[in-house]
């Protein structure tokens, strides 16, 4: 306290002179307190408050939290994007890593890589192909405006500022793409045809009503005063019947006119500007190696050779007379093997769901609070959307075409998708405390879906695949993500066209035509993602059985699981290390 200081030198000291020497004394304290965590918490804890109030950033395909900006992604602002990234990057790079804690150099691994990829794809200008075939801006608009979160009058005016920002954010992204055309940087026009249903759902609307951005607004608070209510209501249908709507028309326009007739004729990565440089790029950003394309296609080649091989074994227990080629033809084409309604496969998949949460208390020590909800993919959407799509809270299963959806690939997909794979790990990852907001809400392709694929393998421990045709449907899964691997680098590195690419799978898969088509357009339209899978739950099969042989008796399944999902997710040499800190401990 500042009346019990004792004397300089001795001698006694006005309060005036006392004030100032006791201000710098503490001032001296501060200064001597900063450590090389406290400089590197002060970086990323301002780089994130500034890219949340951003608009349209994406890193590893998934959408950052943006605070549901729409109006903030022209080209200028892109490049201050990138200037500022480059910044913190130089920043980063003064920091000396041996001087910080432990806990403090995973979030330092996890953020440098991070923002490297940020700044790397505003460096090859990636916003100006900012859609691809599996997911696009005018499609995630619902998504980034948090609309099924809304409670508060705040929440809905804040809602309605959003709504305002759309034809904005539409004109500029038209705007962005028009600049891709010009330098040949868009999205392959063999993957375009269709691509346009989503925006002309909206463009045809008479009733604002009737969008899906409207529906938050169909049931509001019941203590949200009626005059507030109506007023509310009012201006969203007057701006998305004033803008949005018009805005999709515009989308709509220049797709058909411009961008559809414009777009490249080339499939491979390597044939854009400064392309081996940007699928080099690709391949560090969505499996954290570096790895070449030629090794990852040897590493696919490889495990596809294997997979046929238990494939083939897995056949002859169902008692099938024919060749492989046969047997991949009548899975397609049995009755059997589909459902009849969109409710019986989602009851289907409900089952599945219910089995495995019997299974999970055995295979894992620590489980989320979150639940999860089942519901089809959208209408608008699901002609060219993947068979299923997991997160913490929904698994959205698609419903459409019905003899494209084998229910014996069913196990897999729900184990893939929902516990215990995204589901549990991303509820995890959400629910751990102290985890800076990067890492909380960031995603890192490859630990994720490595242990979503991993996740498929576990079912076989967990007794989940309880016919020879459910086997098969998880080794034609786990195929699946081995030819990713030969195709993804065969399309973007080693020219294979369109139709190539769909043989393979067809030749090697179980896969319907549907998803086959839809799955070969979306490795043709965002290079690299699909190789994270594979690569992935390979690293998480080695780190098991290095564990299993070097601790022998001492080897803890549920401590395994428990600790490869304790960082939430991490590049793959930070989790290596991790577990064989781990190991290191066991013995």
């Amino acid at each position: 306290m500042i009346g019990n200081l004792v004397p300089i030198n001795g001698a006694r000291m006005s309060p005036w002179i006392r004030a100032i020497a006791f201000a710098g004394l503490f001032a001296g304290a501060a200064q001597a307190a900063t450590t090389p965590d406290d400089t590197f918490r002060a970086i990323y804890t301002k780089e994130w408050a500034w890219r949340n109030g951003q608009a349209g950033i994406l890193t590893s395909g998934e959408a950052q939290p943006g605070d549901g900006r729409l109006d903030t992604v022209d080209a200028a602002n892109q490049a201050r994007r990138l200037a500022y990234w480059n910044d913190v990057l130089a920043q980063l790079d003064g920091i000396d890593t041996k001087h910080l804690s432990a806990k403090a150099r995973v979030d330092y691994a996890v953020y440098r890589a991070q923002i490297g990829n940020l700044a790397a794809s505003q460096r090859f200008e990636q916003w100006q192909m900012p859609f691809n075939s599996d997911s696009a801006f005018w499609s995630d608009i619902g998504y980034v405006l948090h609309g099924d979160d809304l409670r508060t009058r705040e929440d809905y005016r804040h809602y309605v500022d959003r709504l305002h920002q759309i034809p904005a954010y539409m004109d500029q992204e038209i705007a962005n793409m028009r600049l891709g055309l010009a330098r040949g940087f868009t999205v392959p026009r063999a993957v375009l045809d269709g691509r346009d249903v989503s925006i002309a759902a909206v463009a045809a609307l008479k009733n604002p009503e009737d969008s899906a951005l409207y529906k938050p607004f169909k049931t509001m608070p019941n203590n949200l005063p009626a005059s507030d209510a109506d007023a509310l209501r009012k201006e969203a249908r007057e701006a998305i019947a004033d803008g949005v709507i018009p805005a999709y028309g515009r989308l709509l326009t220049f797709f058909r006119n411009e961008y559809l007739p414009k777009a490249r004729t080339t499939l491979a990565a390597e044939s854009l500007p400064d392309g081996k440089a940007y699928y080099r790029q690709q391949i560090r950003e969505y499996t954290t190696l570096d790895l070449s394309p030629d090794e990852i296609h040897a590493i696919g080649l490889r495990e596809v050779d294997r997979i046929h091989q238990a494939m083939l074994e897995t056949m002859k227990e169902t008692g099938f007379k024919g060749d492989f080629p046969a047997f991949l033809a009548f899975l397609r084409k049995d009755p059997q093997f589909y459902a009849k309604t969109p409710d019986e496969l989602l009851m289907r998949t409900a089952w599945v769901a219910k089995q495995v949460d019997a299974k999970l208390g055995k295979y894992f020590g620590l489980l989320p609070r979150q639940r999860f909800a089942i519901e089809p993919v959208p209408a608008d959407i699901a002609p060219y959307y993947t068979s299923g799509r997991g997160g913490a809270d929904v698994y959205l299963v698609n419903t459409y075409d019905l003899p494209s959806r084998p229910l014996f690939n069913m196990p897999a997909l729900t184990l893939h998708e929902s516990m215990p794979g995204h589901a549990l790990q991303l509820a995890l990852s959400a629910e751990q405390r102290g985890l800076p907001g990067f890492r909380r809400d960031g995603y890192i392709s490859a630990y994720g879906e490595g242990w979503a694929l991993y996740s498929e393998y576990l079912g076989n421990e967990m007794g989940i695949y309880h016919t020879p045709y459910e086997r098969f449907g998880y080794l034609t899964y786990q195929m699946w993500r081995a030819c990713r691997l030969v195709v993804d680098t065969g399309i973007h590195h080693l020219g294979w066209t369109r139709q190539q690419a769909i043989d393979y799978l067809t030749r090697n898969t179980a896969l319907s035509d549907r998803e086959i088509a839809n799955e070969v357009d979306r490795y043709i339209s965002w290079p690299g993602q699909a190789l994270s899978y594979e690569l992935g739950y390979l690293k998480i099969r080695e780190l098991r059985e290095r564990a299993e042989r070097q601790l022998g008796e001492k080897f803890d399944l549920r401590a395994f699981h428990d600790t490869v999902l304790a960082l939430g997710s991490v590049p793959l040499p930070v989790l290596e290390q991790h577990v064989d800190a781990w190991i290191a401990s066991r013995k």
